[in-house]
């Protein structure tokens, strides 16, 4: 039987992986509490005891404005540990599959990033990842770095959380409006990696993701900013009639300045994801729909 790692199970993704891969063999599934991954020893000795086909690393430092001030954390789970994990992997003859994100890019193209396009991180948290995303490679080991962006859900801290619970509390929000980017919600993360891992198991050519490794965008299709997001979610909320508020307006980045400076466009092509595994991924708008029902 197909055995299978989770890290993060108690994050967005984490918390659906859970879900999704239950099907497809045996699931170790460690939150913060098993696994700490600031404590090498730790993260080798989960390894190796359970000695894993595939490792999903879902865990991750995401306090994107709290990584500035906190840097040294940030680098140790983001960078440091997506290393750790990968030479654990290859000695157990494990695959990894590892999230990174969006903000690897600083958002000065106007047309959607390639997997081929070079990384300019201009925050710490996009600057740990990519090292996260480098560590990987630098391994050696058959991998997925699936790069996703602006990651929402039902469960967790996220601005699609934050906001329908601020729209029942005050009568007056203003969202940032000229940043752009793909809404991706947890549940299409999951459950498109599920189908990765799936379809290397009907393949049965041994190795797990041996002769497609690399890094992939996996983000839903389309493109929209903060403000236009939330308003088309705030428009679905089921309670819609219970919220406070009556004024949402956009606003620019300079209106609303955070410790961390985020890439103003940072859309991602899926067409590589597209052409190597035939999965289209879907509307982020047609998602919000979904979750909203």
């Amino acid at each position: 039987m197909t055995r299978l790692l989770i890290t993060g199970r108690n994050g967005q993704v984490g918390h659906e992986l859970r879900r999704t891969l239950s099907t497809l063999g045996q699931v170790l599934a460690l939150g913060r509490n098993e696994l700490d991954l600031t404590k090498p020893d730790q993260i080798r000795h989960k390894i190796e005891t359970f000695k894993p086909d595939v490792i999903i690393n879902a865990a991750a430092y995401t306090a994107v404005d709290q990584a500035e001030s906190d840097v040294d954390t940030a680098m140790q789970i983001n960078g440091t540990a997506p290393g750790i994990i990968a030479e654990t992997a290859k000695q157990v003859g494990a695959a990894v599959i590892h999230y990174s994100t969006d903000y690897v890019f600083d958002g000065s193209k106007t047309t959607p990033y390639l997997e081929s396009d070079t990384p300019n991180p201009i925050g710490v948290y996009g600057k740990t990842k990519l090292a996260g995303e480098q560590a990987i490679q630098a391994a050696g080991i058959p991998h997925l770095i699936l790069r996703t962006s602006w990651v929402y859900g039902r469960y967790g801290k996220n601005f699609y959380n934050t906001i329908l619970r601020l729209a029942h509390e005050r009568e007056e929000l203003g969202i940032v409006d000229d940043q752009i980017g793909c809404p991706t919600w947890s549940r299409t993360i999951a459950e498109t990696t599920s189908q990765l891992i799936a379809q290397q198991l009907l393949n049965k050519n041994g190795e797990f993701f041996a002769d497609c490794s690399g890094i992939y965008n996996l983000v839903s299709s389309g493109q929209t900013s903060w403000y236009q997001f939330a308003k088309y979610f705030l428009e679905l909320d089921p309670n819609r009639e219970q919220q406070t508020l009556t004024t949402l307006k956009p606003i620019g980045t300079a209106d609303y300045p955070t410790p961390a400076a985020r890439p103003p466009y940072s859309v991602m092509s899926t067409e590589k994801l597209a052409s190597t595994f035939n999965l289209a991924m879907p509307p982020w708008d047609h998602c919000i729909e979904l979750i909203s029902e």
